[in-house]
């Protein structure tokens, strides 16, 4: 929650990729997986993996189109927060089933509230997504390591793109031993990355914006550069609004969001119901001047659909372009 595209890499590039995954997540891996010590470099911290994990608790929805491509989400015994079904096909929501929840409950700011004893007592050798009242150093006093999505620490470096979902594709597969289905998912989502890119033809001459606004009232977030938004719109053929924003996430105004006056507005949210989401856009006073809000172009879009970097941002960009193409 509110916190230059990079070309596909050819499948000539994709060996060269893997091997470099670190690069473009701003994590470097040595050693082996199975049963070899995995070392990894995750959001300035180093850290150590014993084994392949065989043990994981998952603490953000983040993880698990990875997972899943690499058919290890039967090592995860327990999960907490939010995995709306919205974001997973049937396989995935049946083994996502199959996982006991902890905890969904979330404070006013929508930030999960989980204990450390309660994740330790599951006796997991990975944790996967770091929360407010449970961090990489508490769980690192008790020996279990913890890995976070780089985009959401905030140590991609550069601007994202659709090479970082490679890039932690092949992080995965060397932590839980699977390169191969690691190269083989990437392959499968560079050609459908590639479909899109084919469909799209280039800039279609309009401009867009992502937006994530509060519903009840509040701030309004635009999503620049340092977002995986901007290669998503790109990808589809727009203009970013926000492309002079370097930031990831900034707050906005109804001024200034008339002052860049999009052709199309994405809206991001975590839960709930989309008309609400849309709501809190269109209920803004002087909502009815944007050129997107008067000509009826505007989409809601859960948030895993466009940020972090995953697989996921691949079907969020095939909406885009279903919803908005020619």
């Amino acid at each position: 929650m509110p916190r230059s595209r990079r070309p596909a890499l050819t499948a000539s590039a994709l060996t060269a990729a893997l091997a470099l995954a670190g690069c473009g997540t701003a994590t470097d891996t040595s050693g082996a997986a199975g049963g070899e010590p995995v070392t990894v470099t995750n959001c300035g911290s180093e850290v150590v993996l014993p084994a392949a994990p065989e043990r994981v608790v998952m603490l953000k929805s983040a993880a698990v189109p990875y997972l899943h491509d690499l058919g290890v989400l039967d090592r995860v015994v327990a999960r907490a927060g939010l995995y709306p079904a919205e974001y997973y096909d049937e396989q995935t929501l049946a083994e996502l089933d199959a996982i006991p929840e902890l905890t969904s409950d979330t404070d006013a700011g929508g930030h999960l509230q989980i204990s450390k004893e309660v994740v330790v007592a599951q006796r997991p050798d990975l944790v996967l997504g770091e929360v407010d009242n449970l961090s990489r150093s508490g769980l690192e006093a008790v020996d279990v390591p913890l890995l976070e999505e780089p985009a959401l620490c905030g140590t991609l470096t550069g601007e994202p793109g659709f090479d970082d979902v490679w890039s932690q594709l092949a992080l995965y597969g060397e932590v839980f031993d699977r390169p191969d289905e690691a190269a083989a998912a990437t392959a499968d989502l560079q050609e459908r990355l590639a479909a899109v890119e084919a469909e799209v033809d280039g800039p279609s001459g309009r401009t867009a914006a992502v937006l994530y606004p509060t519903v009840g009232g509040g701030t309004t977030y635009a999503y620049g550069t340092g977002s995986m938004a901007h290669p998503q719109l790109e990808a589809a053929g727009f203009e970013n609004v926000f492309g002079d924003v370097d930031e990831r996430v900034v707050e906005v105004t109804l001024e200034e969001l008339l002052g860049r006056d999009p052709d199309v507005i994405v809206l991001l949210h975590t839960d709930g119901d989309p008309a609400d989401v849309e709501e809190a856009l269109v209920d803004l006073p002087g909502a009815e001047r944007l050129t997107a809000v008067r000509e009826g172009e505007v989409m809601t879009q859960l948030f895993n659909f466009t940020e972090p970097p995953s697989p996921l941002a691949v079907d969020g960009l095939e909406a885009i372009v279903a919803r908005f193409g020619e």
